[in-house]
């Protein structure tokens, strides 16, 4: 664990800032940043951004070509996978001129850019504040960051806890009984936590006396689990967001989720939710617009009467919150039934011996795809496949289900179905 705070970060940033500049690297420039969760990394990237130099930051586990394949469309003009220990300083504006350029994955499996480009003053103060609206930091806060900080929102809380001038206490790795500890003897107030950190810091006994603003996100949060963890944290601390790498679509509040279980939220602030044709669709601010990077066609189809999909389907209530019935890169398509499984895994999830699941489709001759399950948890499959059949059409009911001992994950926490549909082709 180390820690950063605005007066130690500064001088750092403006160095970095000189480092680039007397490299030729100038505003609307981007350079590739490919490294672990060690103490130069934000000073580094907030010195470019400040500079209105975009980092293109590149997940470090992903295999040589795919990285090599990133960096070379991304065009840099430097690629740095070490850090330099910088001197002198340069001038910065006052606030991220941008954010980072990240690649996501389609449903093809390729990674595009999204870019934003270089803001104005007008937006580039906007953003702080609508990032400073999500994130709750404040100054004497304690933020923790236990994700790698060249994903999307572990940066952008580690960002804006500094700008507002909040302490931040970043984990090279997730270490659950370390990061429960932290929490008290640290005095942590805000930290960003996928569902998977949350049943394994319960696990680990988790207390969290200080916290004020817990955020989680990137994969829908089992409800039992969300129950939970809800008793754990302080009274009206754990809030829940929906958003993607393009763009934030919800906020929802422990009180607004417990009223509506299972809702993601309103649209935040300055934005708009729609669904259309079953996809959710959510107009940003002027700040949050972007485009996938040199890939006008797959912009124009992401994009439609100022607003933007990611792809996923979903519901709003008569008051206005969404629900999410599922992400189109999981889509199971079964005998031409379309499944998703978010709605098959929420109902597994009630079984008492199932204590969380992940539905997948394996390639299958007479249907195209079928239905498979693995599940962490006592159930018996057989007995379990019959329990699924009373409460789920049969299209949606799993043909296979498997016990494991850990649902293979990402570094940030989200399943990687493929790996499980692999083990039943």
């Amino acid at each position: 664990m180390f820690e950063l705070t605005r007066d130690t970060v500064e001088p750092k940033a403006r160095g970095a800032a000189r480092w680039l500049i007397e490299r030729g690297v100038n505003a609307g420039d981007r350079i590739a940043v490919v490294a672990e969760n060690v103490p130069e990394f934000v000073p580094f990237t907030l010195g470019a951004l400040r500079t209105g130099i975009v980092p293109v930051l590149v997940n470090v586990h992903l295999s040589s070509d795919e990285q090599a394949r990133i960096i070379a469309d991304a065009d840099p003009k430097l690629v740095v996978d070490e850090f330099p220990e910088a001197s002198g300083t340069a001038d910065l504006a006052d606030v991220p001129l941008g954010r980072p350029m990240h690649y996501t994955s389609g449903t093809t499996g390729l990674a595009k850019g999204v870019w934003s480009g270089v803001f104005d003053e007008d937006d580039a103060d906007a953003l702080v504040a609508d990032e400073r609206d999500l994130w709750a930091a404040e100054p004497g806060d304690t933020v923790l960051v236990c994700s790698p900080l060249y994903h999307s929102a572990p940066h952008r809380i580690a960002i804006s806890a500094l700008m507002a001038g909040a302490r931040v206490l970043v984990f090279e790795h997730f270490d659950a009984d370390e990061i429960a500890r932290a929490f008290v003897r640290e005095r942590v107030t805000g930290a960003f936590l996928v569902p998977t950190h949350l049943r394994r810091l319960l696990a680990a006994g988790l207390k969290a006396p200080h916290a004020r603003r817990v955020l989680h996100a990137g994969e829908p949060c089992p409800e039992a689990l969300k129950r939970e963890a809800l008793d754990v944290f302080p009274s009206g601390t754990l809030f829940e967001f929906y958003g993607a790498t393009e763009g934030q679509f919800t906020l929802c509040s422990p009180d607004e989720w417990l009223e509506r279980p299972g809702t993601v939220g309103r649209a935040r602030a300055g934005r708009e939710l729609s669904i259309r044709n079953g996809l959710i669709y959510v107009k940003p601010p002027s700040f949050a617009r972007w485009e996938y990077w040199r890939d006008p066609e797959k912009t124009k189809t992401a994009w439609q009467d100022g607003g933007f999909t990611v792809g996923d389907h979903g519901r709003l209530d008569e008051g206005g919150y969404l629900f999410i019935e599922g992400r189109r890169e999981d889509l199971i398509i079964s005998g031409g039934v379309n499944v998703y499984p978010a709605e098959v895994e929420r109902v597994l999830e009630t079984h008492p011996g199932v204590v969380e699941a992940a539905v997948f489709g394996a390639p299958d001759e007479a249907f195209g795809q079928r239905v498979c399950a693995a599940i962490v948890g006592e159930a018996d499959p057989d007995e379990l496949r019959m329990w699924a059949r009373e409460r789920l059409p049969g299209s949606h009911t799993p043909k296979t289900i498997i016990r494991v001992d850990a649902l293979p994950r990402t570094a940030t926490g989200k399943i990687r179905r493929s790996d499980l549909t692999s083990r039943q082709a």
